[in-house]
Order: C-alpha cells, then sequence, then structure tokens
C-alpha cells in the first residue's frame, strides 16, 4: 500500500507532470528599450469602455471614434488590428498621424504592450523613408505633410486658378494599403488643403477607414465635413462642402461668416451618429478638476495708444518703423502680440524678394507686464511644475530672457530630445516646460505623472489647441484633484474675447458630443 501511494505520488510529482512543465517553461516577461530605458512589457488588460471600442472598430467600415485623450485609443486601435489580422481579412495599414506622434506614440504603444509585439511598425519620415517603405510591415506610419510624397502627388491651378491635386491611383493601390487610420482626423477638416484633395483621390482604394480624434469640431461644427468624408466618401453629410453648408448652416451678413441653421445641429448629430462612437474621459476615469486662473495685466499707457491704433486703424507707427495688419483677422493677431508684450515689425520680406520666416523676423518689445505677472506666478508656484504655453517666438525669446534657458517643445524640437525632456520633467527636474500648443497639443504623453499647472502666455484662438494642450496634464495618473490652467490677460483687449471664444467654441463641441452620445443610447433602445 505504501509503495503504490509513492508510485502515484511519484507520478503526479511536479517534474513529471505535463501541466507543472508548461509551468516551469513560463516564458519571462519581455523587456524593451523604451525612452531609452529598460522597461518590462506587460499584458494589455483592456477596460470595458475599451473593448467596446475594439468592438465598435471590428464592426464599422468606416468608423470615427471620439475619445478623450487617456482612454487608450491607441491600444485600442491596435487591438482591432491585430485582430483582423488573425482573421486574415486586414494585410496593410496607412497610419496618418502628427509627425510626433509617429515618432513616439504608435512605436512606444507597441513596445509597451507584450499583445501588440508581433506588429510590424515603420515610420515614414526622414532620408530613409523610400527604404522604409520597401520594408515589410503590418503599420505604416506618415504625417500629413509626408502625404504628397507617398501619394507622388502633382498640383496644377484649374481654369478657375485653385490648386488641385492629380495621383497616380494604380501606383498608389499596388502599394498594397487595405486599411486607413487617421490619427488627429481633425487634421483633415480643411477641404481646400492639398493634403485633404491627395488623400481623397485614393480613399476608394481602403477596405476600412477609422479615424480617432478627441476633438472633431473644436472650432465649430463646419470642421465635421472633411473628416467624416474621409471615413465615408460623403455617405453621411454629403459629397460636396458646398451642399453642406447650403443645406445645415445660413450666411452671415458680412457675406463670409456661417451659422448653423435652427434645426441644422439636429439632423447633423442623426447623420454622424452611426458613424461615431463619443466616450468622454469623465465617465470612465478619475480626472483631476479644471481650476482656472484669469491673471489679469494693464496695458501701460505709453503702449494703450498703439494698440487702439492696431485696433481702429490696422496701422500703427513703432518710432520710425512700422506695423500693419491688411484684414480683421492680421490686426487680431498684432493686437495679441501687443497685449503680450512685443511686435514684429514690417521688414519681413529679403531683398530677394522671399519672405522671411518668423524666426529671422524683427521685432521689439513694447512692455513687461506679463513677464513680471509669469516671473510672479512662477515664485508662487515655488517650484511646482508649470507647463508654460506661448504663441509667438518672441514670446519664448523674452520669456527665456527673464526665466533663463528653459527647456522648450516646440517646431522643430526632435523626438529623442522631447523623450530626454519629458523624463527630465518627470523627474522633477524641471520646474518650468515651454511647449507651443501645435507641438505639444498632440502626441505629448507622461507629463501627467508631477505636474498639474498650465499657462498660457498668449491664448490661442483654436480650442482644440487649448483644450488638448490642457488635458496633456488632466489624464489618468495624474494624481492631483485639480489642474490649475493660469491664463495671462490684458485687460480691455482681444484677449479677453479670445478666452470668450473659446468657452463659445466649448459648448459647441459639448453640444455635439451630448447628442451623439443621446442617439447612441436610443439605438440601443
Amino acid at each position: 500500500m505504501t509503495s503504490k501511494s509513492t508510485t502515484r505520488k511519484k507520478e503526479q510529482s511536479p517534474r513529471s507532470s505535463p501541466r507543472s512543465a508548461a509551468r516551469s517553461t513560463k516564458k519571462l516577461p519581455a523587456v524593451v528599450v523604451l525612452e531609452g530605458e529598460l522597461i518590462e512589457a506587460k499584458r494589455w488588460e483592456p477596460h470595458a469602455y475599451q473593448k467596446k471600442a475594439v468592438k465598435f472598430l471590428l464592426e464599422h467600415a468606416a468608423a470615427a471614434l471620439f475619445l478623450d485623450p487617456g482612454l487608450g485609443k491607441t491600444a485600442v486601435t491596435l487591438a482591432a488590428v491585430k485582430l483582423l489580422k488573425k482573421r486574415g481579412v486586414l494585410s496593410k495599414v496607412l497610419l496618418i498621424a502628427p509627425l510626433r506622434v509617429c515618432h513616439s506614440v504608435w512605436p512606444k504603444e507597441v513596445k509597451k504592450w507584450e499583445d501588440f509585439h508581433g506588429l510590424r511598425v515603420e515610420v515614414l519620415h526622414g532620408p530613409k523613408k523610400d527604404e522604409a517603405l520597401e520594408r515589410e510591415a503590418d503599420v505604416y506610419l506618415v504625417n500629413p505633410e509626408g502625404l504628397e510624397w507617398l501619394l507622388k502627388a502633382e498640383k496644377f491651378k484649374d481654369n478657375r486658378g485653385k490648386t488641385q491635386v492629380k495621383i497616380d491611383v494604380r501606383r498608389f493601390k499596388a502599394l498594397g494599403f487595405d486599411t486607413l487610420v487617421v490619427d488627429e482626423l481633425s487634421k483633415f477638416k480643411h477641404t481646400s488643403s492639398v493634403r485633404f484633395k491627395a488623400l481623397k483621390h485614393v480613399l476608394g482604394t481602403f477596405a476600412r477607414r477609422w479615424g480617432l480624434t478627441g476633438s472633431p469640431a473644436a472650432n465649430g461644427l463646419m470642421d465635421l465635413f472633411g473628416q467624416a468624408y474621409v471615413l465615408d466618401e460623403g455617405r453621411s453629410l454629403g459629397r460636396f462642402i458646398t451642399h453642406y453648408r447650403n443645406s445645415f448652416f445660413d450666411k452671415g451678413y458680412d457675406g463670409f461668416s456661417w451659422t448653423v441653421k435652427p434645426d441644422g445641429e439636429d439632423r447633423i448629430y442623426e447623420r454622424l451618429a452611426p458613424l461615431v462612437l463619443r466616450m468622454d474621459a469623465d465617465d470612465y476615469l478619475e480626472l483631476p478638476q479644471i481650476r482656472e486662473n484669469p491673471i489679469l495685466v494693464d496695458l501701460p499707457e505709453s503702449v494703450l495708444p498703439l494698440y487702439l491704433a492696431l485696433e481702429e486703424d490696422l496701422f500703427a507707427a513703432i518710432g520710425d518703423r512700422t506695423v500693419t495688419a491688411p484684414t480683421a483677422g492680421a490686426a487680431s493677431g498684432k493686437c495679441r502680440q501687443v497685449a503680450s508684450g512685443a511686435v514684429y515689425v514690417d521688414r519681413e520680406v529679403e531683398a530677394t524678394g522671399f519672405k522671411l520666416p518668423r524666426s529671422k523676423r524683427e521685432w521689439t518689445e513694447l512692455h513687461t507686464e506679463k513677464l513680471d505677472a509669469l516671473e510672479s506666478l512662477v515664485e508662487e508656484l515655488q517650484g511646482q511644475p508649470l507647463l508654460l504655453a506661448y504663441e509667438f517666438n518672441h514670446d519664448i525669446e523674452r520669456i527665456k530672457g527673464r526665466l533663463g534657458d528653459i527647456p522648450v517643445i516646440g517646431r522643430g524640437t526632435k523626438a529623442s530630445d522631447t523623450g530626454r525632456i519629458i523624463k527630465e520633467w518627470n523627474d522633477g527636474r524641471i520646474p518650468v516646460l515651454a511647449v507651443h500648443p501645435q507641438s505639444g497639443a498632440h502626441g505629448l504623453d507622461g507629463l501627467q505623472e508631477v505636474g498639474n499647472h498650465v499657462c498660457f502666455f498668449t491664448l490661442t484662438w483654436d480650442f482644440e489647441l487649448y483644450d488638448q494642450l490642457i488635458r496633456r496634464l488632466r489624464r489618468q495618473g495624474n494624481r492631483s484633484k485639480w489642474v490649475t490652467v493660469h491664463q495671462l490677460l490684458a485687460r480691455g483687449t482681444v484677449e479677453e474675447d479670445v478666452r470668450g471664444a473659446l468657452y463659445g467654441k466649448d459648448r459647441g463641441q459639448q453640444a455635439l458630443f451630448k447628442a451623439l452620445q443621446a442617439r447612441a443610447k436610443r439605438r440601443k433602445r
């Protein structure tokens, strides 16, 4: 009896058990190099809302994910790509995204999660982009500006003087892309842009088209047409922007602006609803609340006449130089510069006739009111990290002159430098990080670990950039209860109008989101 029992135990011992043997050969956690560090890759365990988003993509050949930052739309899309590839119905993805997002966000997400390690990614940018295109991959990343190269776009003027684009569709089709993903779909809101006209020619070559954005209508419902067209070629909002305008909008008294018709919003939402899945971060994540802190400064008496002259006459003289603004829009830009403390003067054309880039244009300082207020704010924060948004090149030059050589993420900042700066920020070594909204609003992730203060030295008109930059800090992982948004504003100037316009755009976009969610709920009933 003892002998049999001993034998049975030996047969069932861990060493001889197939199940135990499988446990003993368990795969070690994958280790990858991420942002210059060895990181242990993890299994992606999607939340219920992420599973819902994956399912939505799988079930819709034309789909838009209007997901707030922090909800994981990158991982959601990669999961859908992997599943369709496994089923054999997806072969090759063309993914269009802002340049910084191409270099850091998507390759980083593939490395971060074990589940996606089998996906091969190529970035089509730089001097070796032709070689990258030749290599075998599952996902090819290109920025919107790179579409002209990829599509071999030929631009020409039609008989009305408008720029048109010619594409060899057969050549592009031979590249074998069957799925299009557009990250930051709002980059295609302008139907008159070359990038839109070029992409429009090849939309029909894709079996599925997905768009991702958290701010589809940040600057008004007119922006939705181009984005919807990229996904469904006009099935929801029509094939022509002129028809869309006339159907849903009324022309303003000035002959240029458009206002939505009384029933226009509802009809737009109704048509978009089947195409869109909207998710609000506040519904799924514990996020800090936003607290605004407008900091008002007064223009000096010596500067006020100059400001009023620009506002009223679109022309002003500064000593022996001039500052001119040919349109009301340009005058607004000049007025915002004056409000912030400096302004570009009119020597902007070289002897050759070419317009000088802004980095080389001359500017003159008018006052230091905002610099004084910024310095006081930095002192008040006592070392707490501050994400500082600037608008004009002379803004950052003057800010550096006052605060020292602070790090900057702006136009031309390399992806490797961005990664280093983010690491130093999270290590608590950067008290002030300057960011241009166009460079930092998208693809700048990981800043929420230590920061909960944002300051706009000069407000932008673009609500999408304003909102997205704040969301660099108002994300999952921020342990603070509040994200404080400091706004430096010159009292009684156009900057107060900009602030009001931003709130108006916010209300319009929130109305879109709420309507889409309500209609989605009704469809389930």
